[in-house]
């Protein structure tokens, strides 16, 4: 079938005088399911429309986006798989040198705030043609949010962008209903009914069951009015049981938040992974050597996406929803199938998995028709009586992968919730992973070791975690393999406090080895962390809780979680003494570091006198 168009003359090949949407996007063009434009694009072409791409257009070029003409019914606007701040910059505001979604890895491909940009861009040119924005950028920024890098409260992206609609959340349902209604004749400020959708009008019509959200003046003026809004958002992110959501914005208008769209049901899923992809970077790129991304995900397969984990960090919930969609055994079998045919497979498939490897279905059999629990999660602070932890048709899955001729080994690289594990009363799962799918080292994500720490992130006890390598090891030992947990772990994490961070640094060294990452916690837009990183309290709960803001504190906590590093000294000293934990400081084998040569005095504990 081929690549989607990319020029007017791939254009002409395919007989396309005008593109039904442009799509306009901030990444290489990579022409997978795992990358989000290829899917939506494939998504529309299914049901009968043309689309055409500009990947990475220059932003500082008004003709390059008149590319491939006008569009007969929509510009489509994404920055991306990622978003383009979080491309771009570190958690401590660093730029970085690579972008792994751009040819070669070059940097500087893509604008800041690229959705934004992209949008003005069309705009300038294209006075009344429909701009719709999609993708996580847009998901995440659809209603007033804290922005991290300015450290303001920012309006919606869609008044900012100057688009006319976002499509949010995983988008297939609501872009097939936006491109019917648009082909149907409907203009774009018709589109006031689709699911999954946020638009803005001068006009508010009656919405007896709509809530209305405090007014941008008084979020971006207030913290209590932000935490309240975000805590109406948060409770509003299930298709069954969400509401419309109007937030004001004085003379500008109102945007409007649909509820989200319906999960995709296994067959629609397992449809739009199955879709001709041509499966590779478009080929232009081959003489940059390709997108450094795609070799990440190439022998890869995804078989479920959303997440009912809910860590606070995490904008799965505003994204992809707290309901688990899976694929069916029968379509990954399939697209195996074709990952062997690739003349580089050498027999092993990289992960199969999604958001969280081992979650193959809804928490509960009442999500589907009911909805997920507004004021509950699923694993914390405990897993919910109604909580179905079986991992029956992930086992299945795996061993109907490893049979299948060609295949020596299937890895899980996606991470597996070890609190999911240890809530299902069968050892069946544990004893599989260990036998089959680990490559020396499991990586889990405990995150922390304090229980005030953890009950901030929406993580399990940490004894969850320690009976889960208890469980883990022993598996190993019956079964003679010599395999190894590695952990992550977060620093400055809010309601991480210096003394939370040392007891974290104690756990590492009793661990006998130091991790070679340490992740500071990024506030990405539209998480509860992220919430209670710009208010100090928890919007769930209320409470008032200390929040690593200064870049030198947070500087200490992450040095802490990697205390022998040489460079880290300083800061691990200076940490331990603001704590007054001197009793670290020696020679002990409890101690983190040595006392600085020639101030042995000044660092060891004094001893008391009798």
């Amino acid at each position: 079938m081929g690549f989607l168009p990319t020029t007017r003359e791939e254009m002409e090949q395919r007989g396309i005088s005008q593109l039904d949407f442009v799509y306009v996007i901030g990444d290489a063009y990579v022409d997978h399911s795992s990358f989000g434009p290829a899917v939506i694009s494939r998504v529309l072409e299914s049901h009968g429309y043309s689309v055409g791409l500009i990947a990475q257009p220059d932003w500082k070029k008004d003709e390059s986006i008149s590319l491939l003409g006008e569009p007969r019914l929509a510009f489509l606007v994404s920055s991306g798989n990622m978003d383009s701040m979080v491309n771009h910059y570190t958690a401590a505001k660093k730029r970085r040198r690579e972008d792994a979604y751009s040819p070669g890895g070059k940097m500087g491909l893509r604008p800041d705030r690229a959705v934004t940009v992209y949008g003005n861009l069309i705009r300038r040119t294209y006075k009344h043609t429909p701009v719709i924005l999609g993708g996580i950028e847009a998901s995440l920024r659809r209603l007033a949010h804290y922005d991290y890098w300015s450290d303001s409260v920012k309006r919606s992206v869609l008044l900012d962008s100057g688009a006319d609609l976002i499509s949010y959340g995983m988008g297939e349902h609501s872009i097939v209903e936006i491109a019917d209604a648009l082909d149907s004749g409907l203009t774009v400020r018709e589109l006031t009914f689709i699911a999954g959708t946020v638009y803005r009008t001068k006009e508010l019509p009656p919405m007896p069951d709509s809530i209305r959200l405090p007014d941008y003046e008084e979020t971006s003026a207030s913290k209590g009015a932000y935490s309240r809004s975000f805590q109406i958002q948060y409770e509003n992110t299930d298709a069954v049981t969400g509401k419309v959501l109007v937030e004001s914005y004085g003379s500008r208008g109102y945007v409007v938040q649909n509820p989200p769209a319906l999960p995709l049901t296994e067959q629609e899923l397992d449809d739009v992974y199955e879709l001709p992809y041509m499966r590779t970077w478009h080929p232009k790129y081959d003489r940059e050597g390709g997108i450094p991304a795609f070799s990440e995900i190439k022998f890869s397969l995804t078989s479920n996406r959303g997440c009912f984990g809910g860590c606070n960090f995490c904008a799965l919930t505003f994204h992809q929803g707290r309901v688990v969609q899976a694929r069916s055994e029968d379509s990954l079998s399939r697209e195996a199938k074709i990952l062997i045919q690739e003349k580089d497979f050498k027999g092993y498939i990289h992960d199969v998995g999604g958001p969280t490897a081992d979650f193959t279905g809804p928490a509960c059999g009442k999500q589907l028709k009911k909805g997920v629990c507004s004021h509950r999660q699923c694993l914390f602070p405990e897993p919910c009586p109604n909580l179905k932890a079986d991992h029956t048709k992930y086992i299945r899955i795996l061993k109907t992968l490893r049979s299948l001729p060609g295949v020596k080994k299937v890895f899980i690289r996606s991470g597996i919730r070890f609190d999911y594990v240890m809530a299902d009363h069968s050892d069946a799962f544990l004893r599989e992973l260990v036998a089959h799918h680990v490559s020396g080292q499991l990586r889990v994500a405990p995150e922390h070791v304090s229980e005030r720490v953890l009950a901030c992130m929406g993580k399990p006890a940490h004894a969850v975690y320690e009976k889960f390598v208890g469980k883990f090891n022993e598996c190993n030992r019956k079964s003679g393999h010599e395999q190894f947990i590695l952990p992550y772990f977060m620093s400055s994490h809010p309601g991480s406090t210096l003394s939370d961070a040392v007891k974290l640094a104690e756990y590492i060294r009793d661990m006998g080895f130091i991790p070679e990452q340490a992740q500071d916690f990024y506030p990405t837009p539209s998480t509860v962390s992220t919430c209670m990183y710009y208010t100090g309290k928890n919007p769930l709960t209320g409470k008032t809780l200390h929040v690593p803001r200064g870049v030198h504190e947070k500087a200490m906590q992450r040095a802490l979680i990697q205390y022998r590093l040489p460079q880290n000294y300083d800061l691990v000293r200076e940490a331990l003494l603001a704590c007054g934990r001197k009793d670290l400081i020696g020679y002990g084998p409890k101690c983190l570091i040595r006392p600085r040569r020639g101030s042995e005095k000044r660092d060891l504990p004094r001893k008391r006198g009798k």
